[in-house]
């Protein structure tokens, strides 16, 4: 008995620390996912960097239609299911164990997030800071940008460009 209160203690101190970081994992609707990819608009070779890619359910998608994903997540847990989900697609996306807020994020051309509303000023000034010479989109689901306006709202997904 004592195995399995430790197994569970585990499991909620990784879910839960993440919280710390960014956002609980929450599996994206299929419907929003669907949404989020078609306003990025994005082409087979071009890359999505996906901040919390949870269980990989977004890279996966984004991989079916050609395009190449980094996804960065902070639980060791949901980055095993997201390589496993990804596996076909090991040459085009690649999941990175690891706090997305303290790394150089590599050249893309659409960023994927679901957040927390109060991290959302903090990713504008990384958006800004990592992107400054190269023009990139931004989906977001259920939040919003502070003080910058969406080019386009559908069901709860906000798209967002920086130029």
């Amino acid at each position: 008995m004592s195995v399995l209160f430790a197994a569970l203690g585990i499991l909620i101190l990784v879910f839960g620390l993440v919280v710390l970081r960014g956002a609980p994992y929450l599996p994206t609707l299929r419907k929003q996912a669907d949404i989020a990819l078609d306003m990025l608009g994005l082409s087979p070779g071009e890359v999505l960097l996906e901040l919390g890619c949870g269980d990989g359910r977004i890279a996966r998608m984004a991989a079916e239609q050609g395009v190449k994903v980094v996804g960065y997540e902070l639980n060791p847990i949901l980055v095993l299911v997201s390589r496993m989900r990804t596996w076909k697609y090991r040459s085009s996306v690649k999941i990175v164990w690891g706090d997305y807020w303290s790394k150089d994020w590599p050249q893309a051309d659409g960023i994927f997030v679901f957040l927390l509303d109060h991290y959302m000023e903090k990713l504008d000034k990384k958006i800004i800071q990592q992107y400054s010479q190269h023009d990139i989109k931004l989906v977001s689901i259920a939040f919003k940008i502070p003080r910058r306006s969406p080019i386009k709202t559908w069901h709860g997904v906000f798209l967002y460009e920086y130029k």
